[in-house]
């Protein structure tokens, strides 16, 4: 691929449509990942009952189950993608902007209810949105446009993680969130101004869009091969998942400000995230969805290593805006190589329902094992803990023989 071909590829309306797709994507997770465990440790919630939050973002394990219907029906107007993706947004700008009405040690229940709903719009947004981005990329822009967004969701994590968390030392809770929410707008503007996707037809009954994704899956790699892959979605992201589940309230037990935390965030973590973006989107091409997974996958594992070496060192700024842009680059690569792995193994017939399938089986590890994370790190210790997670890394490499083999002559071309 010569680089005026790439260059041609990555400055194209499709990859700007994928930045705003992976921003209007991340900021609500984000916002349950960073932003809701900040708050909540600030306002007295002891460790153990911030780890348990995980389990509000259940909807993100069991998405699939209604993704059938985000493929078979339309909402009048924008059509089957572009309708569901303004749905989703309009009702996340409202739930964010709500959380800073109530008060975290009288009303923790009601925050709970209320953070399940943003974790439901927002896995419902994430089905339209990964559907609605595979129909608009080729073969051939599947890994670059899968980076694009994935590293896009990662900026996004600068406005709970970085912009809003300087905002809670300045302003009541209540508004943080009210300003944090106005960052759905761009992803709002941008379904208004895309076009409808017109490559396949929808299923023509709920049946067809329930059934057929997965037996269209099975039967066309085999059971055995097929659970080679889902055991390998599952453990793929399952060390670093781990590792960043309490990492808002690590930093701050480790002594750092939330203004600290949101200035080092914002400088060492944007920049290494864009370069991962166009670095590793472009490297993609040339390397291939295969090889990509291993080498991303590696510096992914040593990304983890980071936290424990900052365990160690206590306050110091200069060793956590190493550890934010060492995590911002490595585990961004590794999660690009493995969405568009995941991206690659969908028939374009059932886009959102084995998206949504495949996606839900690598957010178990986030949801359900990470609501252990506040109770292992009471036991173990901060260091302990995060080995622990580079362990729980390597099984997934290890899959890579199997599913992903270096060199393998089977693989789709970039």
């Amino acid at each position: 691929m010569t680089t005026t071909h790439w260059k041609s590829l990555l400055l194209s309306r499709r990859m700007l449509i994928c930045v705003f797709t992976g921003f209007a994507s991340g900021l609500p997770l984000y916002i349950l990942l960073n932003l809701v465990p900040a708050w909540l440790k600030s306002e007295g919630v002891n460790l153990k009952a911030i780890g348990f939050f995980a389990l509000i973002q259940f909807p993100f394990t069991w998405k699939f189950i209604w993704a059938p219907l985000l493929d078979r029906y339309a909402l009048p107007g924008l059509g089957r993608r572009r309708g569901w993706m303004l749905l989703t947004q309009l009702a996340l700008l409202v739930l964010i902007a709500s959380l800073g009405l109530f008060n975290p040690k009288l009303d923790l229940w009601s925050i709970a209810y209320l953070a399940t709903a943003l974790a439901f719009f927002s896995a419902s947004q994430d089905i339209v949105l990964d559907a609605y981005r595979r129909e608009i990329l080729s073969d051939e822009e599947l890994g670059l446009g899968t980076s694009v967004h994935v590293n896009a969701y990662r900026i996004a994590s600068l406005i709970p993680g970085a912009f809003s968390l300087i905002l809670a030392d300045l302003l009541p809770w209540a508004q943080v969130f009210m300003i944090t929410g106005l960052f759905m707008l761009p992803g709002i503007v941008m379904t208004l101004l895309v076009s409808e996707p017109q490559l396949v037809r929808p299923p023509k009954t709920l049946r067809e869009a329930v059934v057929e994704p997965f037996y269209e899956f099975m039967s066309r790699h085999g059971w055995q091969n097929a659970m080679w892959i889902l055991a390998f979605i599952f453990l793929y992201k399952l060390g670093d998942s781990m590792a960043t589940a309490l990492a808002t309230p690590f930093y701050l037990e480790m002594g750092f400000s939330k203004t600290e935390i949101g200035l080092i965030a914002k400088n060492a973590g944007l920049w290494p995230a864009v370069f991962g973006g166009i670095v590793g989107g472009v490297w993609m091409l040339k390397l291939g969805i295969n090889r990509a997974l291993w080498i991303f996958g590696v510096v992914q594992v040593v990304s983890i290593l980071g936290f424990a070496w900052l365990a160690t060192m206590g306050t110091d700024k200069a060793a956590l805006a190493i550890v934010i842009a060492f995590e911002a680059l490595g585990v961004g690569l590794g999660t690009a190589a493995f969405t568009a792995f995941i991206a690659r193994t969908t028939d374009p017939r059932y886009t959102a329902t084995q998206f949504a399938l495949f996606t839900s089986l690598a957010a178990v590890p986030r949801t359900f094992i990470n609501a252990s994370t506040g109770w292992l790190v009471e036991q173990m210790g901060w260091i302990s803990f995060f080995f622990l997670c580079t362990a729980l890394a390597i099984p997934g490499m290890l899959l890579l023989f199997k599913v992903a083999p270096w060199n393998s002559k089977s693989e789709k071309s970039l």
